[in-house]
């Protein structure tokens, strides 16, 4: 095969650009081969296919990009795969500002450490609750093993693990494993010679956004009068979660999510995996166009006069449909 990549997504901007690209490549190798398999599948293929390059990702980018549909939003869940249609408000627009920080997960370990360290979470929770915690590797299994609601997972964290880091040595102790067993059975390649886990930042994290999702869909589908400003609260609790509980965002995007609060977006926070990339902030219609010239004003002009990359990428966005084959006649 001989193919010409082209694309329009501003790379390591949390974006999904890699993943764009590897959809597109499962998309295009399966119809130059004459095969045919569903979206769901092919979203799980190309999601495994990622964790090639040492990015333990999951697989929300992958799902959205075949599973979207134009004009609506789709709430994702897993085990098993399945997108289920959110309505947008409609007084409402959706902008992305890309704070022009590149974040290349694959050649930094934050991203992993991440991963591990929800997955240790899970196994402490697991075994605190006496489940057969050696199986679990996911935060959402312990909830889905307890039948709990995510409210009530938030309680069980406060009770089984302490706010101060942990170190491995403690976290083999509480498992009842050797350091060796931790670094060969249960740490990535790359996570082994990690010294500290914030265990209960990362699972308060997880299970509170998990929350906010599920909050999320419940305003949209109930459209109460003041529903921009509640989901706009939403995203701002969420910003700061991921910037004081998991800690995956950067001094640009925090003062890109302030900007952007500044000048009239109801809710602001970043998105993608963070340490760079983009806002995504929630605007009211009537004041689009204001509020896209002072964002650009206040960032992007820097104070010696000059502008930042043509790649800031500053623009209003509606959801849109899937990856799909176009063949010329």
């Amino acid at each position: 095969m001989n193919c010409l990549v082209d694309g329009n997504i501003p790379p390591s901007s949390g974006l999904s650009s890699s993943s764009a690209l590897v959809c597109c490549a499962g998309l295009v190798t399966l119809t130059v081969l004459g095969r045919n398999l569903s979206k769901v599948e092919l979203a799980e293929i190309c999601a495994k296919s990622e964790r090639y390059i040492g990015t333990e990702g999951g697989g929300m980018d992958q799902s959205i990009s075949f599973l979207a549909e134009e004009g609506t939003a789709k709430l994702i869940e897993f085990s098993p795969l399945r997108a289920t249609d959110v309505k947008l408000p409609s007084g409402a627009v959706f902008v992305i500002a890309n704070s022009c920080v590149e974040m290349n997960k694959a050649a930094t370990s934050h991203f992993n450490i991440r991963v591990m360290e929800c997955r240790l979470a899970a196994k402490l929770l697991a075994k605190y609750k006496s489940l057969q915690w050696d199986k679990v590797l996911r935060l959402e299994e312990v909830q889905a093993k307890l039948g709990i609601s995510l409210e009530e997972m938030l309680l069980v964290t406060e009770d089984a693990l302490h706010p101060e880091p942990y170190n491995p040595e403690e976290i083999c102790r509480c498992l009842g494993i050797s350091l060796e067993e931790l670094r060969t059975q249960i740490l990535s390649p790359n996570t082994q010679d990690v010294l500290i886990f914030k265990l209960y930042q990362r699972a308060k994290h997880v299970y509170s956004e998990a929350a906010r999702v599920l909050q999320f869909k419940k305003i949209c589908e109930e459209a109460p009068e003041n529903m921009v400003q509640l989901l706009g609260e939403l995203m701002n609790q969420s910003h700061m979660s991921c910037r004081d509980m998991y800690e995956c965002s950067c001094p640009e995007l925090d003062q890109l999510v302030d900007i952007c609060r500044k000048f009239g977006a109801q809710g602001s926070r970043l998105t993608g995996a963070g340490w760079g990339g983009c806002t995504v902030s929630i605007v009211p219609a009537d004041k689009l166009p204001s509020f896209l010239e002072n964002v650009h004003k206040a960032y992007y002009h820097r104070s010696d006069g000059s502008l930042a990359p043509e790649k800031q990428s500053l623009f209003a966005t509606k959801p849109g449909g899937g990856a799909l084959v176009l063949l010329e006649a």
